[in-house]
């Protein structure tokens, strides 16, 4: 709530001045630009800088999002619309220079397709309340505007306008009260796969110190298969894969031939291989130069080695898709050894054989959630650590409350834990509108103590990671440090190699 015996404060970027409000004891700015709309001339560039303004700009609101598949929900209706989509929204619990508090930096998912920091489930207060530090959240491109390979523009722009967001934290945070000095970037699903990307992206290095990476995707495209997509995505407007083509093309149409292309993209699994079952047709792109490598092989050769990170997934990663399309506990045999035989790294009789007994349901939930989500994340740390880098790992394995417990430790169940924010977005689904529990709010307390803990002294609470005990912290209704609790799914991964996914054909 706002205070309004309390004067708005004022604070002065580098682009200019900013007034936000004081809420429930912060001061919150939102909006705040740290690019020039990617617009016109800038259209499909990298990030500009942002044009300085005279005055006192309010800082009341948040910025539209960028041009997105909104998905099932859509964005808020009280979003403005307009094309300053490049902001970066601020909770502090005082702008004063001085404070010099730990900073976190918060970087959505999405599937590199949806995703804004205006959304309720992102509301950063409590982070900063628990942890009296500041926290940012920001804007990044998606969709074919940020990552479709397109000739005459730069790969990753979501990526780009994300270490830009990093610089106008490094050259603006501590009037805001931070310390340029003490960063952190966390981010979840596609978010911690834009972390893992950042800590590979040489233009990214020196901007943060710590970062979090939750339920990290596997899903890195090679240069090869990005440009077919992106020539498959340009087809759908009758058009090529061009800055010319596609510049003067409205953004809510590039959306559109996402949106087309996505339910045909199983059609392509001879020539995308395991990228087409995904119907996600955006993932950052090994392109020699913005990202030169993968994040595993980039960490595994000393990349960010000075860089604490604290990475992990839920238990039950893809039970969240399977109830989404409505196949909860209806796999079939056959759709289960399909998934077998595109995912397994050992092939179907692997997995047979590491779970005996188990049903079509639960060894299609396994296979998925290991290759999308949990051993991409496991591989990281490890990658990470003979890298000579420091990492400490986690299990979420507390079930949702939503649809009866079904669900279980779904994907993106930290998200409202984390933040607090069981009644908007994801939420609203996994914990069906109802008051959280007791053991809800004690688990979510315990994920900011532990996260701005880390942000604050590089410890989350429990060991970093090695290779002889394999020590975890396992997240339920009592929290354990245990040895990873995956450890079939582990060995059937040890000799996987997470590389850029290529073209077939």
């Amino acid at each position: 709530m706002t205070d309004p015996e309390v004067p708005e404060p004022v604070v002065r970027t580098a682009a200019g001045a900013v007034r936000g409000r004081r809420e429930d004891g912060l001061t919150v700015f939102r909006g705040i630009p740290f690019a020039e709309p990617p617009v016109g001339e800038a259209r499909f560039a990298a990030p500009r800088p942002a044009r300085p303004w005279d005055g006192v700009r309010e800082a009341f609101a948040f910025g539209p999002p960028p041009p997105q598949d909104t998905g099932i929900a859509g964005p808020p209706a009280a979003l403005p619309e307009g094309d300053d989509w490049l902001t970066v929204n601020v909770w502090t619990p005082a702008p004063d220079p001085a404070a010099r508090r730990p900073v976190m930096v918060w970087i959505y998912g999405g599937a590199y397709r949806l995703g804004h920091s205006g959304s309720p489930g992102y509301d950063a207060r409590r982070i900063a309340e628990d942890g009296d530090l500041v926290v940012v959240t920001l804007n990044y491109r998606v969709g074919m505007e940020g990552f479709a390979r397109i000739e005459g523009a730069p790969a990753n722009r979501g990526l780009l306008d994300q270490v830009a967001a990093l610089e106008w934290v490094r050259d603006n945070i501590t009037a805001f009260g931070g310390d340029p000095g003490q960063v952190t970037v966390f981010g979840e699903s596609a978010g911690a796969g834009s972390v893992a990307s950042l800590l590979a992206v040489p233009r990214a290095e020196g901007l943060f110190h710590r970062a979090v990476a939750q339920s990290v995707p596997g899903t890195f495209f090679s240069d090869e298969l990005a440009r077919d997509i992106g020539t498959v995505l340009a087809a759908e407007l009758g058009l090529r894969p061009t800055v010319a083509d596609l510049a003067a093309v409205a953004p809510d149409q590039l959306v559109k031939a996402g949106q087309t292309l996505a339910p045909r993209m199983p059609q392509y699994v001879d020539r995308w291989g395991q990228a087409a079952p995904t119907v996600t047709p955006y993932s950052p792109v090994v392109d020699g130069d913005v990202l030169p490598r993968t994040p595993w092989q980039a960490l595994a050769s000393g990349a960010s080695r000075d860089v604490a990170l604290v990475v992990g997934h839920n238990r039950d990663e893809n039970r969240l898709f399977t109830a989404m399309a409505g196949k909860l506990g209806e796999i079939s045999e056959e759709r289960a050894a399909k998934a077998l035989r595109l995912y397994a790294p050992g092939g179907e009789a692997a997995y047979r054989a590491a779970y005996p007994g188990w049903s079509a349901n639960d060894l299609y939930e396994r296979v998925q959630t290991d290759w999308l989500f949990a051993m991409p994340s496991l591989h990281l740390a490890e990658a990470h650590l003979a890298g000579g880098g420091r990492s400490h790992v986690y299990e979420l394995t507390w079930p949702a409350p939503g649809n009866g417990g079904a669900l279980g430790a779904c994907h993106a169940l930290d998200v409202p834990l984390l933040f607090g924010t069981f009644r908007a977005d994801l939420g609203l689904l996994l914990f069906e509108g109802a008051e959280p529990s007791a053991e809800a709010r004690a688990l979510s307390s315990r994920f900011r103590s532990s996260w701005t803990a880390f942000a604050r002294t590089g410890d989350p609470g429990w060991p970093a990671y090695d290779t002889e005990r394999r020590l975890v912290q396992v997240l339920d209704a009592e929290p354990v440090v245990a040895p990873y609790p995956e450890e079939a799914s582990r060995r059937l991964w040890e000799s996987h190699e997470f590389a850029a996914l290529p073209l077939l054909g």
